[in-house]
């Protein structure tokens, strides 16, 4: 395939899911099969490298695209879970030669910690336990970002307005021009509440209305469309922002 093939194939992917994002009718059935089919938990099915991946297939596909395009050397991700989110990363740093992920959870159960620990790509993680937001973790965190680093932010723990926003005001300044910081679960501003799993978020209150105020008063970064266009379904709508300036 020439070059010009290659130019021609991704004009025409772009032009598709513009079309695609414009019609109203798939959105609103491809949103109608997110809401049925997380009433069975279906982002808990996956798994990654042996350990469970609380995500979406679309969404780890993207955030595959993403690193292999803008290769930061360093990715900080909030919220572990089970793990499967920190060796997806530690994974990708592995296949692009060079770089490490740093892990924050205020409980790190000790059972997922071990299956962290035990797995062959550990070596390129870091796991910190504390609140995101506490200002030693966020002392901690900037001394351990070097110089040359290029740097990802992944928000994925507590996914109340009040405590996205803050980690948007706090890690927003570590991402470097032209990476990424992802919110994950902005979804839950465009569903029904979770009956089915009790949280202390919900419509009104989610990392959706925390990054719509943050983006309110901060214009480093913007939305990727691209990414809104073709993830019909995604756990992030318009949480894929690129840093700019």
């Amino acid at each position: 395939m020439s070059e010009h093939d290659i130019e021609n194939f991704n004009h025409k992917k772009k032009l598709d899911a513009e079309k695609m994002h414009q019609d109203n009718y798939l959105s609103k059935m491809a949103l109608e099969v997110f809401i049925e089919a997380d009433k069975y938990n279906y982002s808990y099915q996956w798994s990654w490298l042996g350990l469970p991946i609380i995500q979406v297939p679309q969404d780890i596909i993207a955030l595959q695209e993403i690193i292999w395009q803008t290769k930061p050397t360093l990715i900080i991700e909030t919220g572990i879970a089970r793990g499967g989110s920190l060796i997806f990363l530690a994974s990708m740093m592995q296949l692009l030669g060079r770089g490490r992920v740093i892990g924050i959870d205020i409980d790190i159960r000790e059972h997922n910690r071990k299956s962290i620990e035990a797995h062959p790509f550990y070596p390129r993680i870091q796991l910190l336990q504390g609140s995101s937001v506490d200002s030693a973790m966020i002392q901690q965190i900037k001394s351990l970002i070097k110089t040359d680093d290029s740097v990802m932010v992944i928000l994925d723990s507590n996914h109340t307005h009040e405590h996205v926003l803050q980690e948007l005001v706090l890690y927003a300044p570590m991402v470097s021009t032209q990476q990424y910081l992802i919110v994950a679960d902005t979804i839950i501003e465009d569903i029904p509440s979770q009956v089915h799993r009790q949280r202390p978020w919900g419509p009104g209150n989610n990392p959706k209305t925390a990054l719509k105020a943050f983006l309110a008063k901060n214009n480093h970064f913007e939305v990727d469309q691209g990414y809104n266009h073709k993830l019909l379904h995604t756990s992030n709508p318009d949480g894929y922002l690129i840093r700019r300036s």
